[in-house]
């Protein structure tokens, strides 16, 4: 197994996943704004999209997006702490905060990173929207260790990653007691732990 990732990208989250899992695997830098491979290969013959992270299951077979890559792992090691099982109904809650966290936050911090949108566009109107979803997600971390209860899941290795951008996009946090408080714990957790150091590797 190999991952394909960028550091400080949301590739983390599944790095996050296999360091849970204990699991063997190999790992190839991909710069995306040249879109090679640390041996100048073009990463778009491996992922298409050219989008981090790309996971190669079996030999020339990618799997792509990070939630989908997430339950993959989760399902494919059965482990239900992460994902609970087809058929039970927690495992439908965690899949909506996986996927709340993919398409509103992550895709809700895309804009603030766009060097060529106006700043006035990132104050007033993407700012905002993202703060009132950090909000929202605050309030669900009210006297919980984890976003679902006292299971660190999937959505807690994705929520990580993408709180760890906030001080580049100047996101004041003291606003977001709880979600401050959260990442603070989630940092000294051994698979992350394990993870920031090896990306920084």
């Amino acid at each position: 197994m190999k991952l394909y990732y960028t550091p400080g990208a949301c590739s983390l989250a599944v790095r996050i996943v296999i360091n849970e899992l204990g699991l063997p695997c190999t790992y190839e830098k991909v710069n995306l704004s040249t879109k090679k491979l640390s041996n100048g290969d073009d990463f778009y013959k491996v992922n298409p999209k050219g989008s981090v992270p790309a996971l190669e299951i079996k030999r020339n077979e990618i799997l792509t997006e990070n939630a989908a890559i997430q339950q993959y792992l989760a399902d494919t090691h059965h482990n239900t702490n992460l994902l609970p099982a087809v058929g039970d109904d927690r495992r439908y809650r965690v899949l909506e905060l996986l996927n709340f966290i993919s398409t509103e936050l992550h895709k809700g911090c895309a804009p603030l990173f766009n060097p060529a949108l106006p700043a006035e566009a990132k104050t007033n109107i993407f700012k905002p929207t993202l703060q009132n979803k950090l909000t929202y997600t605050n309030r669900l971390l009210e006297n919980k260790p984890y976003l679902y209860g006292d299971t660190f899941t999937l959505a807690d290795a994705y929520l990580f990653v993408v709180l760890s951008w906030m001080p580049h996009l100047q996101i004041d946090m003291s606003k977001y007691p709880n979600l401050t408080r959260y990442f603070e714990a989630l940092k000294k957790r051994p698979a992350i732990t394990k993870s920031l150091v090896e990306e920084q590797q």
